[in-house]
């Protein structure tokens, strides 16, 4: 599969065809059916007293399946095998320029039962427990990507809508009165990612994008993220979470595949472990050898310290005032958390506490086609004068 990598960088998005070759199509359309029938099942009997009886099923703008490895038995076990394949994660690997490439999350988007029309524009981030928007923008651009997320349909969908070159800057004046005034119509500029059943189109979820229209028309969308290891930035989605025993029923190569990640996953909650050891210690050369470590680009090195600093109030503090599920994107936080003390994780969140201050204003306020309310954090600029300095000066 031939893919620029600069595409991305460009546009934002890149659609690729027949990332599910014809002959493939309809046995994995039988397998990912087997899936939602499973979920389905489930949603029925979880369903709660004033439910329907299909629960979620029948609730949902966009039912979706999160976690379909954890419905996979021999049967359907194609379902994973794909999103490993070199068409999915290969070509993730690619577009990043990294060695590795591991899924994020494994999910599938279904129509509702019955129309529940367009859903609003929206940017898929949240500074409170990210980064500012443009701190994310310019690592992107210096560094390429650290985290790429794939809608593949099993049948034909147009329901995306992005702004193409909006995953490189801030809203316009003008978006931002659209935003205001309706956020279910088409933004100026705005286009359709139409594609085939078995293409796929690969974004970073930083751009405006929206979906146009969930109707009962049939879709079946493989959903996925993917992050790097050994690219050139931190992700900022570097959460890794699986349920079931999925593994136990693959082929051997991808079994080995599965056991790969989890070692790079491994290797990665030890790095995060030497940072915050460092920042403990009040050892400023350890602490920036070991962000070096996670982010190999010297430019922009300051968004991975803003976004270990979250994970570490996520370990220290847990959840936030200001966003229920704080820190859904990380995962590290359970295998980190044991190996600290009570007074370590005191200690740590002390030295990364002028940090958070610093991303916040005095007052809440709001951009529209944010994935958060308002509040006083910093939804789009890194405060002028903020550097790795800075952070480990009263150390």
């Amino acid at each position: 599969m031939k893919i620029n990598p600069q595409d991305l960088l460009d546009d934002g998005f890149v659609v690729l065809r027949e990332v599910i070759l014809p002959a493939e199509l309809e046995a994995l359309r039988t397998a990912f059916e087997t899936l939602v029938d499973r979920q389905r099942e489930r949603w029925a009997a979880e369903r709660g007293p004033d439910d329907p009886p299909g629960g979620a099923w029948e609730i949902g703008g966009q039912p979706r399946l999160v976690h379909f490895e954890q419905l996979i038995d021999a049967e359907t076990a194609a379902a994973v095998e794909f999103c490993l394949g070199e068409r999915t994660l290969g070509a993730s690997r690619q577009i990043m320029g990294a060695e590795d490439a591991v899924p994020t999350a494994l999910m599938m988007m279904c129509n509702p039962v019955k129309d529940h029309g367009p859903a609003n524009w929206h940017r898929d981030i949240h500074p409170i427990d990210q980064a500012p928007l443009c701190g994310l923008q310019q690592d992107l651009m210096v560094n390429g990507p650290g985290y790429l997320q794939w809608n593949i349909p099993l049948y034909d969908d147009d329901v995306l809508w992005v702004v193409p070159g909006s995953h490189k800057r801030t809203n316009t004046e003008q978006e931002n009165r659209q935003l205001l005034a309706d956020a279910k119509v088409p933004l100026p500029g705005s286009v359709p990612v139409a594609l085939k059943a078995g293409d796929g189109v690969v974004y970073t979820n930083t751009i405006l994008h929206w979906g146009s229209n969930y109707s009962t028309v049939k879709r079946r969308t493989v959903h996925l993220g993917y992050r790097a290891f050994g690219g050139r930035q931190y992700p900022y989605v570097p959460q890794m979470e699986r349920r079931g025993d999925y593994i136990l029923y693959l082929r051997p190569e991808y079994q080995a595949l599965c056991a790969h990640h989890q070692a790079l996953y491994a290797t990665d909650c030890d790095q995060l472990e030497a940072v915050f050891r460092a920042a403990i210690a009040g050892d400023k050369p350890a602490f920036f050898a070991a962000l070096e470590i996670l982010h190999p680009g010297e430019d922009e090195r300051l968004i991975c310290a803003i976004l270990v600093s979250k994970l570490a109030y996520k370990m220290c503090r847990g959840d936030h005032p200001y966003r229920s599920g704080y820190g859904g994107d990380w995962s590290q936080d359970r295998a980190l958390g044991r190996r600290f003390s009570e007074e370590d994780k005191d200690i740590l969140w002390h030295r990364f506490a002028s940090l958070d201050r610093r991303l916040q204003g005095a007052d809440e306020y709001f951009v529209p086609g944010f994935q958060s309310g308002p509040m006083p954090y910093f939804f789009e600029t890194i405060p002028v004068g903020l550097d790795l300095d800075e952070i480990v000066a009263g150390w």
